[in-house]
This record gives C-alpha cells, structure tokens and sequence, in this order.
C-alpha cells in the first residue's frame, strides 16, 4: 500500500471520502466500466485511484443525483463538451415534463380524495346550454349574470336566473363522493368548456378554494366562481300558488309559432286548446287543458329561450294568473323546469292609464 501511495495513487476509502460516493458505489462504477481504477493490487485486489478520478467519481456522483442513466453519463464523460450540454439539456427538459405530469397526477389524487361528482359531459353540455340562457346578459347584478351549480343526492343542479325567468335543470350523477356543494359558476369561458364537454365522455367536477375544475381523457378545464349568494330559487317555486291551469302541447309547434313572432304573443286558453295571437294573425294549438279559462300574453325573447332549450318533444305549462311567473316543465333522461314572467296584461295598462 506503501509504494502505491508513493506513487500518487489514493485508496478506495479516500476517494470515497473526497467524491461522496461510497466504497461499494465506487465498486459497482467499476464493474461496469465507469470508473475503472488505476491500478489493482494483483495479491489483494485493493483498488487505487489517481487524484484527477476524483474529479470524474464527483461528477457522476452528481449526475446520478439528477438521475441520468450510466449510458448516458458516460457519453457526458466522454470528452465531447458539445455532446455532454446537448445530452444534459434533454435529460432536464424531460425531468421538468415528467415533474409536471407528477404534479398533474398528484393533484388529480388529491383532489378525488375531496368531494367531486363524476358525469356524463354530454348531459353536462346539454344542462350548461339549456340552463344559460335564463341568466342576465349584464353584470349589473353579477351573481345574476352567474349558474349556480349544486351536487347533492347523487344528483347534479344547475340553475339561473335574470328576475324574469328561472330555469333549473337536474342531471343524474354517475358517481358522487364527499358531502353536498355548490358554486356559482362565472359565465366568462363556459362557452369553450361546454364545447369541450361535447368531446369527452364523462368528467369529474371538484370544487377548489377559487373554482371549479373539470376533468375528463386527460385534460382539464377551470372554470371561475362568483363569491355572491346566489338567490333562492326553492323559495321562489315554492312561493308560487297552486296552478289554476295546466297545458300539455307539443314543443315543436309552439316552437314554430314563436321564433317567427315579432310582437307580443297573446295566449287565449281554454278546454278546447290555446289560440295563439301574432298581431293580426291567430293560430290554433292542439293541447290538453285542464283547469280554469284564461288569457296571458308574452315577450318572445322571453319565452322562446325556455321552449328552445326544453327537454323532449312535450311541454307542459303550469299557469297561476296572468301576471304571475308561469312554470315550464319538460323532461327525458333529467328534468328541466324554467320560469317565464307574462308581460302586463292589456287590460292592466289601460286601468294604470285612467285618471
């Protein structure tokens, strides 16, 4: 041990000691061609080292550390300067791509571990579209302008209203986990995640400090909340008196009756059906009417949104009094329910106009 020292050489302990690496590391090195020693004592196998490997045993100590593979930090130590930047530059951009993935997995553990619901998109996208169009197109009331959405019993709501109309709409969750929540969604993007619903199968929505997320194949989507207490819509369903007339039509017909109405759509029900007046012009709908006579009239833009976006081919229209919301309620796979408010009966505006 003597002469080899003499000689320059260092021992296996002490470029151990001075690389970081241990003596069993600095075997293995060895044995694969990494870091051969210097010399090894033919009687003893000892291995000696000179004072520039220590060099070489720091650096792969160090890129071990970072977790490059033995093939590739030998072509690093090759000597080639250029090749060693290029080789450790796409070894660390993989690094940053693989701690993003992490990242997004580990997120994604997280937050199923908290309440979320699991959904058809489709029946998602369906509810988004039918349910937005009773929103306020301002912000003059901004949590108005909003939808709130609630998970509760296995079941997904979402509701909206602008004062004039109310539509809410229930769609079955396939899976729910963690209690009861709501949040009122910011109607800022919902366009491009409605869009992007239509292409996925089914999505988990979780509810975070600042949002909502959306996720479904991979990818993800959040959507911004409104901080307002939305209003109760349940009170104002409730709040409604028992229907005095029911109407059961097909939605196709008053749907082609309203979406060429310019002026104010008047509604003369009774037994035998409803006549519908467009100006000068009056058509007859079939229906099934039950209850009492009566007459109302409507502003198409407010209720042409709510016949468009009902469910199934049957309507059905629960009316208190003319001027009073009347409730529209369809349904296939779900239920949606919306609220039109009749304009101010003629016969009120004349008697407003009196002396």
């Amino acid at each position: 041990m003597a002469s080899s020292e003499s000689a320059g050489l260092i021992t296996i302990g002490v470029l151990a000691r001075a690389s970081g690496l241990t003596a069993s590391a600095l075997r293995f090195y060895d044995d694969c061609g990494l870091l051969v020693p210097a010399r090894v004592d033919p009687l003893t196998g000892y291995r000696y080292y000179t004072d520039a490997q220590c060099r070489r045993a720091t650096l792969i100590r160090q890129l071990r550390a970072i977790d490059l593979p033995l093939e590739m930090i030998a072509k690093v130590l090759s000597g080639d300067a250029g090749r060693a930047r290029d080789l450790l530059d796409r070894h660390v951009d993989e690094l940053a791509r693989r701690a993003s993935e992490a990242s997004r997995v580990a997120m994604m553990v997280k937050r199923s571990l908290g309440p979320h619901v699991a959904v058809s998109a489709a029946a998602l996208a369906q509810a988004l579209e039918q349910v937005r169009a009773a929103a306020a197109g301002t912000r003059e009331i901004p949590v108005l302008a909003g939808l709130l959405l609630e998970a509760s019993g296995n079941a997904l709501t979402l509701t909206a209203t602008d004062r004039y109309r109310l539509s809410t709409r229930t769609v079955v969750v396939n899976r729910q986990h963690g209690g009861d929540w709501s949040r009122v969604l910011d109607p800022d993007g919902l366009g491009a995640i409605t869009a992007w619903l239509r292409t996925v199968e089914q999505v988990v929505a979780t509810p975070t400090g600042d949002g909502l997320v959306l996720a479904g194949d991979g990818a993800e989507h959040r959507s911004a909340v409104i901080d307002e207490p939305f209003p109760d819509h349940r009170v104002v369903l409730s709040g409604l008196g028992p229907a005095r007339t029911r109407v059961i039509t097909a939605r196709g017909r008053l749907l082609s009756l309203l979406e060429t109405a310019t002026t104010t759509v008047r509604f003369v029900i009774d037994s035998t059906g409803v006549q519908v007046s467009r100006g000068d012009a009056a058509h007859r709908l079939p229906a099934t009417v039950t209850g009492s006579a009566i007459t109302l009239s409507f502003d198409p833009a407010t209720l042409l949104p709510a016949v468009h976006t009902a469910l199934g081919p049957d309507l059905m229209l629960d009316i208190t009094g003319p001027d009073q919301p009347v409730v529209l309620r369809s349904a296939t796979d779900g239920d949606l329910t919306t609220l039109a408010m009749p304009t101010r009966p003629a016969d009120q505006d004349d008697a407003c106009r009196r002396p």
